[in-house]
């Protein structure tokens, strides 16, 4: 999921992944070895140093909000934004005892407080808010003469998700909104541009508060929200590719910065924006900085994990149903032990992680977690792709990731990248066209329905006989989950 992280992948392929190595929904069995405390790694806030905190209320109310708000700067800190939806307020101190006197000043209505980054804020904090939007009721209706796009056979991507067929019956309805939690959408490339919902664009990226600018959520360092905007959405308009669902509308939701960071106050702030905004979809091809895996006995990192968390459920409620990507390590998530990759934005140490410590979004409750596969030759047959985590009862569905050809910045063009970044817009698409069909059915129904209509996925060798092999049955099994997404089940 270079910084806005570029990782490559090795090959001809241009892999761009944020997320190295992104976990996944579910709860799988413990083992025993994940059973010790994680490695703590504290963060420092000296005096003078301007750091950045999530500051969470013990109810998720406005007046325990606003207490909270009080609470900050009788401690000496700035109330940078406050989403009272979900009792959450971030907070920039310059004083190395913020922790322990926002507590004392707060009392009771402080729950946690822990600060979100392990280096000092770099960005301002805008201001700006806006409302929701509402939608109309939408019934399918066969498509008339689908002409294909020009490079549109060269997706082998779309054919194995049955999503050529399902543009026969519809390319989904405009009332359906996607929000691409990433680096920006390049609002100039003409397979983009005629399905970008300017309105409800925004750049999380200023110390976690919504800026609608009119470029502020367009890329600058990296192309990644392009790509997968591309596979989300490219529309049906004579240029180029066609996405999963191109008849429906994305919203950019920048949450990406130009060092390639997403730190917890951004994805707040991308997750309480979509469900404002009544986004039906959410993708999310990334995991929360500067923690791989967010351990609940470390103080600062479980509270951000909360706060990201109370987004995430908050935002289901409203709702909005989220997608994301497994992972680039090729790791067994439901034994996993060691990290040796965080905190990315100092000095990344190794520690020992156990089953309390997750990555985020990814490992929520609710959240939609794809793995991703590898065309076999030129048929239609796939296997797990080389890098793609994977683990029994960690990944949801499964979908194409590799060498998939979408939009990209430099020349208005096209390109192929690799990663599960890349698997995961595949079902964000496949759940925009199920929403289309069926506007009333809430995530959980969504969530339901999306596994139960995924092709089942025999246990096979992986792309390159890579890491740990595959465990469990035709139905549910560790590298597919309950199989390869359907987009012809979910639109009819």
């Amino acid at each position: 999921m270079t910084h806005v992280r570029t990782r490559a992948l090795t090959g001809a392929t241009l892999a761009v992944s944020f997320a190295a190595a992104l976990t996944l929904t579910g709860g799988a069995l413990a083992s025993p070895a994940r059973e010790s405390a994680s490695t703590p790694v504290p963060i420092l806030t000296p005096d003078g140093q301007v750091s950045a905190y999530v500051v969470n209320a013990r109810h998720e109310t406005p007046g325990q909000t606003r207490k909270v708000e009080r609470a900050v700067e009788r401690a000496g800190g700035v109330v940078v934004q406050s989403w009272p939806q979900i009792g959450v307020v971030i907070a920039h101190s310059d004083r190395a005892a913020f922790r322990v006197d926002v507590v004392r000043k707060g009392g009771y209505a402080v729950d946690t407080v822990g600060a979100t980054r392990t280096v000092a804020v770099s960005e301002g904090t805008p201001d700006a808010r806006r409302g929701g939007t509402v939608k109309d009721e939408f019934a399918n209706t066969p498509q008339a003469d689908v002409v294909p796009d020009p490079r549109e056979g060269e997706q082998w991507d779309m054919q194995m998700i049955k999503a050529d067929q399902a543009h026969q019956v519809s390319d989904g309805s405009r009332d359906v909104v996607v929000g691409v939690l990433d680096s920006g959408i390049d609002a100039d490339h003409p397979d983009l541009a005629p399905n970008i919902d300017v309105a409800d664009s925004v750049n999380c990226t200023d110390a976690g508060r919504p800026d609608t600018s009119a470029t502020g959520w367009q890329p600058t360092t990296s192309d990644h929200g392009t790509h997968v905007a591309g596979t989300i959405a490219a529309a049906r308009n004579g240029v180029g590719i066609v996405g999963v669902a191109p008849g429906v509308r994305m919203a950019s939701v920048k949450v990406v910065n130009d060092a390639g960071f997403i730190y917890p106050e951004y994805a707040v702030c991308g997750f309480v924006w979509a469900g404002m905004h009544r986004m039906d979809v959410t993708n999310n091809s990334y995991y929360v900085d500067p923690f791989m895996y967010y351990c609940s006995d470390q103080p600062d990192q479980a509270a951000a994990k909360e706060a990201v968390d109370r987004a995430v459920q908050w935002s289901t409620r409203q709702g909005t149903v989220h997608a994301a990507a497994a992972g680039n390590a090729a790791t067994d998530l439901s034994n996993n032990t060691t990290d040796t990759t965080s905190p990315d934005d100092s000095t990344p140490i190794n520690r020992t992680i156990n089953n309390g410590c997750e990555d985020i979004p990814a490992e929520l409750d609710g959240v939609v977690t794809v793995s991703s596969f590898a065309q076999v030759g030129t048929t239609l047959d796939s296997q797990l792709s080389s890098f793609s985590n994977r683990g029994l009862g960690k990944i949801d569905v499964a979908a194409p990731g590799s060498r998939i050809l979408s939009t990209v910045v430099e020349g208005n063009g096209y390109g192929l990248k690799s990663g599960t970044s890349m698997a995961s817009p595949h079902v964000a698409g496949v759940l925009a066209l199920m929403r289309s069909a069926h506007p009333r059915w809430s995530p959980r129904t969504m969530l339901a329905m999306l596994r139960a209509q995924a092709d089942d996925k025999a246990c096979s060798a992986p792309q390159g006989n890579v890491g740990p092999a595959c465990v469990g049955n035709l139905g549910d099994n560790s590298y597919a989950g309950q199989g390869m997404v359907d987009a012809l089940d979910a639109i009819q």
